[in-house]
Parts: C-alpha cells; structure tokens; sequence
C-alpha cells in the first residue's frame, strides 16, 4: 500500500503505547483512525487529543476478548467510515512473574483471551470484510520479541505472543496462496515506553485474581524490567516501522537487535539441542545492577 490518504486503519488497544503510536503516524499521512480500547476514560482522552487537531477519528470501547464487541467494532467503523483498510491487533495485556504452574489459571486464561483470541477474532471478523472490498489493504499483529525467543519471564505473556506470531505466518501463507490485495505483518517490538504493566493490572477483570507475591529478588527485577520499558523506544517510531512495513509489504517488523537470542532458539531446533537458559540482555541486567547498589546505599 503506498496512497495512504483518507483510508481507514482500525487500531485495538489504542489508546496508549505502542497502538497509539501508530494511531498518530497514520493521522500523519492522512488517514482516518478508528481507535478501540477497553479503558474508556484513556480512550476518550485520547479521541479529543486527536479531534482537536483536525483528525478523523473514532473512538469504540472494547474488549477484544469478547468476539461479539469485535464484530461491533467492525460495525461501527463500517457505519462511520464506510470501509477499512488497515487492521492493528493490537491490544494486550501481561500476568505474572512467577513459575509457569504458579500462575493461576484465570490468569492463562485471561492473557490468552486478550493476547491471542482478540487477534484471531480480529482476523475472522475483518479478514473477510477486507478480502470482499479487494482492495490494497494490511493487517498488522502486534506480537513482541518475546514471541521469537525463548522467554523464563512471564510465562503466559511468552506463550501467547509465539502464537500470534504462529498465526500470522500462517495467514501470510494464506494470503500469499490466494494472491489476494490484502498483506499481513507482525509487529514484535523489543522494549517500548508502554505502560502496559500498570495498564494490565489496572484493567485486570476481578474474575482474575492478583498475580503471585514475589519475592524479594523478583520484585527488584520487575522494577529493573519497568525501568527498561521507560528506557526504551518511543511509541511512535515503532509506529513508523510499522508505516514503513506497510508501505514495503514487509511481514517482520522487529523493532530492536536482538539476533543473537534469535538465532540461538533457531539454532537449537536445526540441531535438535536442548533449549538453553538466556541472560537478559545486558542493558536490562545493568539497571538491575543499578538497583542493587542503590538498595546497598
């Protein structure tokens, strides 16, 4: 897709991070937004953020867990806008921190309801809305980097992401073999100033009880790991990568260097190794280190 100018993008989870990032580099080549969230305090802040600048947007609370208020959001966008052209499942959540059989099950549940489920109710409500219009069109799956590595750290978070990953080549493959106007990408950022692990536990539905207590150790390299986050890239050039994957019908969108961990996991499968225990990368490892001597001091 290179004429951007007044198409329609969908963005889940887009009232903060990473979806609003893209939300704002889409408004930038002039497209209209329709912006879905479950927080809908944040999401109407957002929607008069954008309106008050001139931009064509919409706003639709959902749960994207919940098929029936995806199919509604489909709905909306194609009663306001008439046609939808780029589709970001973006919306996600993390749980846990602890050993994979300490998370409790409404934890799993919840995490791949939303992670996972929301992608693939994404894909069969809008798929074939697009697929009907054959026009140039894209579907963007934000997955993350924890969906090509081999992750020890919030095991269900880990689990869902391979899967949207796994889904989206699958789709491809799809796609590809029935030379369709429509592409797909999958987006896997490394760390991005998000506030994601304040927004989970603040929209953690109260089915859903409040992960394990950590440790002492564990809440230090939680910390580490918000601090990280903080650190790390701005919402909107993951939101640029993703314009520019668009435009280059490019399926991987891997925001940071991280081959090496890449290449290990890979590895390991041709050679039918075991899997290995990874450090963290250095950076993150050194805010630990930070933490450690300041609690000394």
């Amino acid at each position: 897709m290179k004429d951007f100018k007044d198409r329609v993008a969908v963005v889940t989870g887009g009232a903060s991070g990473i979806g609003r990032g893209m939300a704002e580099k889409f408004l930038d080549v002039g497209m209209k937004v329709v912006l879905a969230d479950i927080d809908e305090g944040k999401l109407d802040q957002t929607v008069h953020s954008f309106e008050s600048s001139g931009a064509k947007v919409l706003g639709v609370p959902t749960d994207v867990s919940r098929a029936e208020q995806v199919e509604a959001l489909a709905h909306k966008t194609l009663d306001t806008f008439g046609a939808v052209h780029v589709l970001c499942n973006n919306a996600g959540v993390g749980y846990g921190g602890r050993s994979s059989w300490e998370v409790p099950l409404e934890g799993w549940s919840w995490v791949l309801s939303v992670n996972l489920m929301g992608v693939v109710y994404g894909i069969h409500t809008f798929l074939p809305i697009m697929l009907e219009e054959n026009t140039e069109s894209h579907v963007v799956n934000t997955a993350s980097l924890a969906g090509a590595v081999i992750n020890p750290i919030n095991i269900p978070y880990g689990v869902s992401k391979h899967a949207v990953v796994a889904l989206s080549e699958s789709v491809h493959t799809e796609l590809q073999n029935r030379d369709t106007k429509v592409k797909i990408s999958v987006l896997c950022p490394g760390p991005v100033n998000t506030d994601i692990m304040k927004s989970s536990e603040r929209n953690r539905p109260d089915t859903v009880p409040a992960p394990p207590e950590l440790t002492e150790e564990e809440s230090l390299f939680r910390r580490a790991y918000e601090i990280w986050l903080e650190r790390g890239l701005d919402p909107k050039d993951v939101g640029r990568q993703v314009l520019d994957a668009i435009r280059e019908e490019r399926f991987y969108v891997i925001t940071h260097d991280f081959n090496t961990f890449i290449e290990q996991r890979i590895r390991n499968l041709i050679d039918e190794k075991n899997p290995e225990p990874i450090l963290p990368p250095q950076d993150l490892l050194d805010i630990v280190q930070e933490l450690m001597g300041n609690s000394k001091g």
